[in-house]
């Protein structure tokens, strides 16, 4: 048996007033026009916590502290490769949400968890019910 080759996504999770962040999509190679949170991939040499700091940053201009962030749900992704996906929440965070890449982002926007649009990304929109439900760990796109 060999060892799996594994890629790893990371997903920030903001909630506020029963909301959830979500942009467009925008000239992606994957889920162009569809709704997702803020995310991106692991870099090499940074810790995964680095990593959605960074990604929050570059996307939404916000700044978060390593305290702030909560691992909340794991994915097992199966696609054209398999994929870690890390959704982590935010307790806090500094600075005013803004689309800082508005060419992969048609804007962010604060959707009603219990009303997501259809065209949301579809392992995100499991990863979403599943942790709004209490499941921490999920598998999609695997046979069943």
């Amino acid at each position: 048996m060999s060892r799996a080759d594994v890629h790893i996504d990371l997903h920030l999770v903001l909630l506020r007033d029963g909301c959830i962040l979500m942009g467009e999509r925008r000239n992606a190679t994957f889920g162009t026009g569809q709704y997702h949170v803020p995310a991106g991939h692991l870099e090499a040499d940074e810790t995964i916590i680095d990593g959605v700091i960074r990604e929050a940053g570059e996307e939404t201009g916000i700044r978060l502290a390593p305290d702030d962030l909560d691992l909340s749900y794991v994915m097992h992704f199966r696609g054209a490769s398999d994929r870690l996906s890390l959704f982590f929440t935010a307790k806090r965070w500094q600075g005013e949400i803004k689309t800082c890449e508005p060419e992969k982002c048609a804007g962010w926007q604060w959707l009603p968890l219990t009303d997501l649009p259809e065209n949301v990304v579809p392992y995100a929109r499991q990863a979403i019910v599943d942790l709004m439900a209490g499941k921490r760990v999920g598998l999609f796109g695997w046979p069943t």
